[in-house]
């Protein structure tokens, strides 16, 4: 572990002890605020910088704006991804950045507390209850109602799904709602959306055309992931040539990571952007997504691409895609014969 990380480990161990006790959701006092038109500014903490987490917030966004249609809404996030991925909402006002490695810029990241600290919302929510820096904002953030993201064991008994990190938010600031006045809400909970435009769906269908030159549908892999999430190169090539056999019919285009590799030696077609946009405009020209647990497999979710998630590590319950006949496979306790069973099931439907 280099000195960076040694630092990070004992700062989250820091803070979180430091912040542990910080706020309880405040259920007083809900007089006057039972019409969703008095709410007006909302203040959401997600000071985190990863492609998937920011991703995942999408439908906590898209349940606020449908809660209060007239609100705006300002994000408080880490590094400089939000603004691409919130390009298409209307309702986000203001999007408070926090510096990537906040320590190398003090006074950059005080100057962020300072403006979370000099504005007024009706509403703070935050995200993450495990995240320090989301709980101190939200906490010396100026509102009358604020949600540190608690879930309480009515939730857990009631949904299934609630372990999933962008739908516990939901469950929970839907029950803080109802307990500070607000009518019961049940209704279904809102994909991950990248909210991408006629425009740039079209570009997304022109660049696969480019790279395949035929009219069969594409289905497209993307072998990369971190740490003991990435498959080896043997696993992806047993796999590859395997979907190969099986869909013959289908164009298969890989997706590149930034660090432009492939676990398949390049075999298939192969598509390289570093901009976050015109990846999922690609992928979602695809009639399937196919790849391990990573920023780029919630981006294929966010497409509103079916999604096949390949999960080795017990997180499944917790980063599943889901809805647009999305699935995830615990590679574990399945085998390749499983694996084309479902992603054949998905293409039927297409």
């Amino acid at each position: 572990m280099d000195l960076l990380k040694t630092i990070n480990v004992y700062r989250r161990k820091i803070t979180k002890g430091l912040t542990k006790n910080i706020g309880n959701s405040n259920f007083k006092h809900n007089a006057g605020f039972r019409d969703s038109d008095k709410i007006k500014k909302i203040l959401i903490s997600r000071p985190n910088h990863r492609l998937g987490n920011l991703l995942l917030i999408t439908p906590l966004v898209q349940e606020v704006v449908a809660t209060f249609p007239n609100c705006e809404i300002d994000l408080y996030v880490k590094g400089g991804l939000a603004p691409i991925i919130f390009k298409n909402y209307e309702n986000i006002n203001c999007i408070i950045e926090l510096p990537k490695k906040p320590f190398k810029n003090i006074v950059e990241y005080f100057n962020v507390w300072i403006k979370i600290k000099r504005k007024q919302y009706e509403i703070v929510i935050n995200v993450d209850e495990n995240s320090s820096s989301g709980r101190l904002s939200t906490q010396l953030a100026n509102a009358k109602y604020k949600y540190f993201g608690e879930i309480d064991n009515d939730i857990q008994s009631k949904y299934k799904d609630h372990e999933h990190i962008a739908k516990y938010p939901i469950y929970g600031f839907r029950d803080f709602l109802n307990k500070i006045g607000f009518k019961k809400n049940d209704n279904k909970i809102p994909s991950l959306n990248l909210k991408l435009s006629a425009a740039e769906e079209s570009e997304g269908r022109k660049i696969i055309q480019k790279l395949v030159n035929n009219n069969k549908k594409t289905i497209s892999v993307f072998t990369f992931a971190t740490d003991d999430k990435c498959y080896s190169e043997f696993w992806w090539n047993e796999f590859y040539n395997r979907l190969k056999t099986e869909f013959k019919e289908y164009n298969i285009i890989e997706v590149l990571p930034v660090e432009n590799v492939s676990q398949i030696g390049f075999k298939a077609p192969t598509f390289y952007s570093k901009d976050i946009r015109e990846i999922g405009s690609v992928i979602a020209g695809t009639a399937v997504f196919i790849g391990a647990d990573s920023g780029i497999m919630h981006l294929a979710n966010a497409s509103q691409t079916p999604t096949v998630g390949l999960f080795s590590r017990a997180n499944k319950k917790k980063y599943q895609p889901y809805n647009n006949d999305s699935q995830a496979i615990n590679t574990n306790n399945t085998d390749i014969n499983d694996w084309i069973k479902i992603i054949d099931s998905i293409l039927l439907k297409k």
